[in-house]
């Protein structure tokens, strides 16, 4: 299987650095990752809704330009359905059965996705009700991913 985690901002914390060059180590055996890491477009303070709509649809732009063709896209979306790491790991599953093994996931900067790109998107997951640091997100999905394909091998980790 072939993961993109596309990603607007970078993550600037040395721990959470660390757990994520961990985690891209630990999935290796499962599957091929890279983590592209796009420039969050600035917003001004106090912008206008009509200013955070371009800053998204910008941001959105340079998004879209790392999706490639065929690719399954996962946005990364307040608003999405949740899942369980077991439900994850059957969908993980499920893509490489129904001839997807290519995914993205795509996770937004601060003020979300852009229209496009939930457009775009096959299915949108949420990691749940609760806020996160927008630097831990990438950390918070790749664990659930390694436990996914530790969970479909049945082998030890999720318990």
């Amino acid at each position: 299987m072939r993961i993109k985690i596309i990603l607007v901002g970078r993550v600037k914390e040395k721990y959470l650095l660390a757990g994520i060059e961990e985690y891209l180590k630990r999935l290796g055996p499962y599957a091929k990752v890279e983590i592209i890491y796009l420039q969050d477009e600035p917003t001004p303070d106090g912008a206008s809704p009509a200013q955070e709509e371009q800053v998204k649809a910008r941001e959105g732009e340079r998004i879209l330009a790392q999706v490639d063709q065929g690719q399954y896209v996962v946005a990364l979306d307040l608003r999405g359905q949740t899942r369980s790491s077991e439900e994850l790991a059957a969908f993980l599953a499920e893509r490489s059965l129904r001839g997807q093994p290519n995914v993205a996931f795509v996770i937004g900067g601060s003020l979300g996705l852009a229209p496009q790109v939930l457009k775009r998107a096959d299915f949108k997951l949420s990691l749940g009700r609760m806020t996160f640091l927008h630097q831990m997100v990438p950390l918070l999905l790749l664990e659930q991913v390694y436990r996914g394909f530790k969970i479909n091998r049945g082998e030890p980790y999720h318990k």
